[in-house]
């Protein structure tokens, strides 16, 4: 392994490293940034795959140096991975804009409803309270029991809210 292998292998690292460092913060341009710096991480990684840089994609008559050509896949990958990066960034640089126009800033807020979800699967796995009898739920009905029809804003009908 020389010394450009290795210096490859840290600045992919350091790529992957700041790229997913960045996508798990809050702000919608951090993440954009951690992903453009994934995708460049990525072509790195690619085009090191792809062998010594500088032999001859195509074959020339001899064997000997038929065993020297570059592997073109690599590069077709790199390519491809461009292409695919470069789209999934628009897109998301347009889905950050949308957010800003909307809301006035780029940070990503807490979904309520997945919290909700959570607390109900923790309380859920923790089994029933002690001071509760195990086939009533939270609310006192039997779980067995009817529950009531619910509209859009979580009160029974002819309940007040």
């Amino acid at each position: 392994m020389n010394t450009i292998d290795v210096t490859m292998a840290l600045v992919v690292g350091g790529l992957f490293a700041i790229g997913f460092y960045l996508m798990l913060q809050r702000s919608l341009m951090r993440i954009v940034l951690g992903f453009i710096l994934l995708g460049h991480g990525t072509n790195l990684l690619l085009l090191v795959a792809g062998g010594t840089p500088g032999r001859p994609p195509v074959p020339t008559g001899t064997t000997e140096a038929s065993a020297r050509t570059a592997d073109p896949l690599p590069q077709a990958m790199a390519l491809t991975a461009i292409v695919i990066t470069f789209g999934l960034t628009a897109f998301l640089m347009a889905l950050a804009y949308r957010s800003w126009r909307l809301s006035g800033h780029d940070e990503v807020h807490d979904d309520v409803e997945d919290r909700l979800i959570g607390t109900a699967r923790e309380r859920a796995d923790a089994g029933p309270a002690p001071d509760r009898d195990e086939g009533a739920s939270a609310s006192g009905r039997d779980e067995a029991g009817p529950a009531p029809d619910r509209d859009d804003g979580g009160t029974a009908p002819g309940e007040a809210r």
